[in-house]
């Protein structure tokens, strides 16, 4: 890949800055069982370097790519089915830092339809315990049209391993003109490297529907080290409360399992 850019070898300072390939299992008591793999990488190429560029790749749900979907509120996160062939698609791109807080990025998809977003993700420190993150997301894509994707997170530590965390997303585009959104409030207790406790209410819905609320619910999540430090295994259990077209909101549990390889 680093050939199309410039004839710099890849072995003249190319690495791979970050990547996930992600294998998940999940059953939902009104879905049944469903396995998702979704991967992801970015590289720094040396032949894109001097342009404070990037190169990405990967596999995940359509959707969550073109909006640039938190994490908190992806489908694997909270248990939904996840076709392959409907639901995900494989992608590629170039991204480029404009500035510490900012990046462009210009993609392809599954297909060969292109996608654009602009990113810009800002910290700050309140005190020593209390943090909030804005995250602000401009996208085109031939779905969607325009639209944004607006984050909002507050955490507060109690202890240096307990921590109170509240996660907050929206989305709009031309296609929708309605938001949909989602909010998380939970405890996270972390038990050193990459062990981590977390218990989760969980909302998520969209103005204009016949129902606000989609469905909300309750997780518990374990993570921890399965191999070294870059094989992680992940647990979560989860009981939800849908709302499905004209029917009554109905109950369901939820169990997933999760092997990420990080490299």
């Amino acid at each position: 890949m680093n050939d199309w850019f410039g004839d710099r070898p890849f072995e003249d300072g190319g690495k791979v800055t970050h990547g996930r390939l992600g294998l998940r299992n999940t059953w939902r008591q009104d879905e049944g069982w469903n396995t998702s793999v979704r991967f992801r990488a970015r590289f720094d190429l040396p032949n894109l370097r001097d342009k404070a560029s990037y190169f990405f790749v990967g596999r995940q749900n359509e959707r969550e790519l073109l909006t640039d979907q938190a994490e908190a509120f992806t489908r694997e996160q909270l248990l939904l089915e996840e076709r392959r062939r409907e639901d995900q698609t494989g992608f590629a791109g170039v991204g480029v830092a404009l500035r510490k807080n900012i990046d462009f990025r210009v993609g392809v998809r599954g297909g060969l339809k292109f996608y654009t977003q602009a990113r810009y993700r800002k910290q700050w420190d309140l005190s020593a315990q209390d943090r909030i993150e804005f995250r602000e997301t401009i996208f085109w894509n031939t779905k969607d049209k325009f639209g944004s994707t607006t984050a909002f997170d507050y955490a507060h530590a109690f202890t240096p391993t307990l921590a109170l965390q509240w996660q907050n997303s929206t989305t709009i585009s031309e296609k929708t003109d309605d938001f949909a959104w989602g909010s998380s409030l939970g405890l996270f207790k972390r038990y050193g490297d990459d062990r981590v406790l977390s218990g989760e209410m969980v909302v998520t819905g969209e103005t204009g529907a016949e129902e606000n609320v989609d469905e909300y619910g309750v997780r518990m999540k374990w993570t921890q080290p399965v191999y070294r430090d870059w094989l992680i295994g992940e647990f979560i259990v989860g009981h939800y409360w849908p709302q499905r077209e004209d029917r009554e909101r109905d109950r369901s549990w939820g169990v997933g399992v999760n092997l990420e390889m990080r490299f």
